[in-house]
């Protein structure tokens, strides 16, 4: 049996972004009642609505003022774990309905819509990663967030970027070697600070590819006070310019904390809602995604969490369509490696006194 060569599985399954979906601009009259409509179906469906920093400001919002929660995926799955609702309603893309649902299997868990992919997930299918793997034995493999259930199934870890570089200092100082999937850019940040003996599956984002190095100098010229924040799935040079390198909520963090005026931003331009909202005075300039070399698929939004809007929000409260099912098999599988990563971020939040986390 010839051997997996990821770059062409990645090349195979690689899917162009669909066009931005074009909502309907709402009338402020009809907006409200669209809102309110949601609101009472929360209320009669024992539901709670989870939204993605990435996701549009007015899920954001509604989600806040329902007694919801608007976070990055890992805390989306914790708090849908806490809650005393009996459907979760996930504004997001498929792999976080999916986590969801793994760790709350009791539980009815809804999307606004199920094909709200993403690159990573569809760039690491789980037949060819799973026989990579298999090549692999001796090797740890450790998934980030970004993949389906049966990916997360073949895994012996599940990380998020907030908790990706504690997780694989721990396993280097135990003198393991690491498989690590999907993103490349991602795993490649880590490589760089940890030194660990890591083989990347080559996947990227579509969003954080986009961002240009060249072209971010330029910026930065313009704008020398700027404080420039980047989510490590960009490429190097990009990172490489970066005063704050972090997951979503890290970069949130610094916008709220830092001591400065402007800040430019490299991850998605959603999180610009959460800022804005922490940090009302101060301007936030997205990074450039054009330049040499510039396709602009999906210009620093991702087309699929744009697919989640209030309308298609209502009528999957409204039909009860969109439901996340997984394999009960698959779902014993994969809960034991994200149930290791949330041991491992609680253990490491005691150890520091509180004051860590994913």
């Amino acid at each position: 049996m010839p051997r997996i060569d990821p770059e062409a599985v990645v090349r195979r399954h690689r899917i162009a972004p669909p066009p931005h979906p074009h909502w309907p601009a709402l009338a402020p009259t009809d907006k409200a009642a669209l809102e309110g409509r949601i609101e009472r179906l929360l209320r009669e469906r024992n539901a709670v609505l989870v939204a993605h920093y990435y996701t549009d400001g007015d899920l954001q919002a509604l989600a806040e003022a329902t007694g919801g929660c608007v976070a990055d995926s890992l805390e989306m799955a914790r708090f849908g774990a806490a809650s005393q609702a009996d459907t979760l309603v996930v504004c997001g893309v498929r792999f976080m309905g999916e986590t969801a649902k793994i760790l709350n299997p009791e539980k009815r868990v809804l999307m606004p819509d199920l094909n709200a992919t993403c690159s990573l997930d569809e760039n690491c299918p789980a037949g060819p990663f799973t026989a990579f793997c298999d090549e692999h034995p001796e090797r740890t493999v450790v998934v980030y967030a970004n993949t389906s259930a049966q990916v997360k199934a073949r895994a012996d870890w599940v990380v998020t970027s907030g908790i990706a570089l504690a997780i694989v200092e721990h396993l280097r100082d135990r003198g393991e070697a690491i498989l690590w999937a999907p993103d490349k850019h991602l795993g490649h940040y880590i490589q760089r600070l940890t030194g660990a003996d890591m083989l990347l599956w080559p996947g990227a984002c579509v969003v954080h590819e986009e961002f240009k190095g060249v072209a971010l100098e330029r910026l930065r010229r313009l704008h020398p006070d700027a404080a420039v924040l980047v989510h490590p799935e960009s490429p190097d040079e990009v990172v490489d310019q970066a005063d704050v390198v972090g997951s979503t909520t890290a970069l949130i963090t610094a916008v709220r904390d830092m001591d400065r005026k402007e800040f430019i931003v490299a991850t998605d331009e959603g999180i610009f809602w959460k800022m804005r909202q922490l940090a009302p005075g101060k301007r936030l300039i997205p990074a450039p995604t054009a330049g040499e070399g510039a396709t602009c698929e999906s210009c620093a939004h991702c087309p699929w969490m744009a697919m989640n809007a209030l309308q298609n929000l209502a009528r999957v409260l409204e039909t009860g369509e969109n439901e996340i099912h997984i394999d009960s098999a698959i779902r014993e599988r994969a809960v034991v490696p994200i149930q290791r990563m949330l041991d491992f971020a609680r253990a490491r939040t005691a150890a520091q006194g509180g004051k860590g986390g994913a």
